[in-house]
């Protein structure tokens, strides 16, 4: 037989102190994920705001946008931005003694070996840049080069991750993806973060180049080709009308919303709600973004578009500028896909390597320069140059004039927003085998983007598995040398 309780409320003050304590805490954890953007109530909104939605930098700052040149597979520094001339003077000697060097892939030691063509002093700085980029050479002015990079790997597939990612092994988010995550995105009808890919294949370590990693899918980049529908399977089938697909994803989201009341933890949910949505938008947008139709026949040649070699990195080039004045935060650009020769991994000869590469790449990136100064864009654009590490200064063997892999000193550029122009920054030894002075980690290069882009490397985290995550880690100092 159920006795009635001695309580008013049913309770014992015990078990009432106990519920309060529960609705205290569950009042905390209302106001932490309706931050995050959960819906916790019948009447709340699934969403405080979009995945994408355009947020506040921490501090005011030139550059809004962001486009990474990425040359896959090791340009070399001593061949392109880092001329020594000691190599032409010890020519056909060893490294001396006492350097630290990793005879990666079981490859010969070779001979230190001058570069194959010449650098030439560039702009009212002088900057010296060689002759397998004339034209980057034109604007030698804008150019912030930094000749003491190193990372932590001498394999591609890791290097180009640490790249990326920051760290060399996969499943953690791309720089695209935290400065979409930090910025949001201007637009709602273009993805925040876009990658262009090389024709011949992407890199070798794949999508988790410009995965989102732990965050939300949202912030992924996302692929488009330079020829045909930009995405595949964008267009909807010929007998359903936009009409109909709205009333569809109505529908679908009435679903979603209400599976996402009973269960207002599923962020997977509401991120796949979210590219629906961008989908239907795009079906608009990427078409026109990429139509180059548009542009004039002059700024066509400029790119190089319809030209050998330069059609497919010029065309890149070219919608990369259109995404980026619709408002697309990130677009990572890739020269060179695949393995080996297909990319500037130049094992086998510098010459033929960069020859080939360096004429593909070298006028479309002046004209991309040029163009986002004739529109203005360049003031609040950062442009970045690099891939994933350098080459050594010595070939792979007696008549053999290929390099090997080299992590220990490279060169990348930065050019636009907050940039300071014609400079060079940091140095390698004499031969250019190890940065020596004023060395920048990958850590630094990010939390220096970040910066540039209104973010501090340090507040810019995502809570995961109990930690405050950051792309940097627990590193990176802001290369101070290089900012306007």
């Amino acid at each position: 037989m159920h006795t009635p309780s001695l309580y008013p409320c049913g309770l014992t003050r015990r078990e009432l102190l106990w519920e309060m304590g529960g609705g205290f805490a569950g009042l905390a954890l209302l106001h932490l994920l309706s931050a995050d953007g959960f819906a916790l109530g019948k009447d709340a909104p699934s969403t405080v705001e979009g995945p994408l939605t355009p947020r506040k930098p921490h501090f005011e700052a030139k550059a809004k946008r962001c486009v990474f040149l990425m040359m896959n597979g090791g340009p070399s520094q001593v061949d392109t931005f880092d001329p020594k001339p000691a190599l032409a003077k010890y020519a056909g000697q060893p490294l001396p003694p006492g350097k630290k060097f990793i005879n990666s892939g079981g490859r010969k030691m070779g001979y230190l070996t001058p570069a194959f063509r010449k650098f030439r002093p560039g702009g009212k700085s002088g900057l010296p840049i060689s002759d397998y980029f004339p034209r980057v050479r034109e604007h030698a002015d804008k150019l912030a080069v930094i000749r003491s990079c190193h990372t932590d790997s001498h394999a591609h597939g890791s290097a180009l991750v640490m790249m990326n990612t920051g760290k060399t092994f996969i499943g953690r988010p791309s720089l695209g993806s935290w400065a979409v995550y930090g910025l949001g995105s201007v637009k709602q009808d273009l993805p925040g973060y876009v990658v262009l890919m090389d024709k011949r294949g992407g890199p070798i370590s794949g999508q988790p180049n410009w995965s989102s990693g732990f965050m939300s899918a949202a912030y992924s980049g996302t692929l488009f080709r330079p020829v045909g529908d930009p995405i595949l399977d964008l267009r909807g089938p010929g007998y359903l009308t936009r009409e109909a697909q709205r009333e569809q994803l109505d529908l679908l989201a009435q679903l979603n919303e209400e599976h996402h009341t009973a269960r207002p933890g599923s962020r997977e949910l509401a991120a796949r709600s979210a590219s629906y949505e961008l989908a239907f938008r795009m079906q608009a947008a990427a078409p026109e973004a990429v139509d180059l139709s548009k542009e004039t026949r002059k700024t066509l040649q400029e790119y190089g578009v319809g030209q050998k070699p330069t059609d497919e990195f010029g065309r890149n080039c070219l919608i990369a500028r259109r995404l980026l004045e619709r408002g697309v935060r990130f677009v990572q650009l890739y020269s060179g896909g695949g393995h080996l020769e297909d990319t500037w991994d130049a094992h086998q000869s510098i010459e033929k390597n960069h020859g080939l590469h360096g004429a593909e790449v070298d006028q479309p990136i002046a004209a991309l320069l040029t163009d986002l100064e004739r529109t203005g864009l360049l003031k609040d654009t950062l442009v970045i140059w690099g891939g994933e590490f350098g080459r050594m200064p010595f070939s792979e063997g007696k008549g053999e004039p290929g390099r090997n892999h080299n992590p220990y000193g490279f060169s990348m550029w930065f050019a636009g927003g907050g940039v300071k122009g014609g400079i060079a920054y940091g140095a390698t030894d004499e031969f250019g085998f190890e940065a020596v002075e004023n060395r920048v980690h990958i850590h630094d290069l990010h939390a220096t983007i970040l910066h540039l882009l209104g973010l501090d490397h340090e507040k810019l985290t995502y809570f995961h598995q109990g930690r405050n995550e950051r792309l940097t880690d627990v590193a990176g100092v802001v290369i101070r040398g290089i900012l306007a």
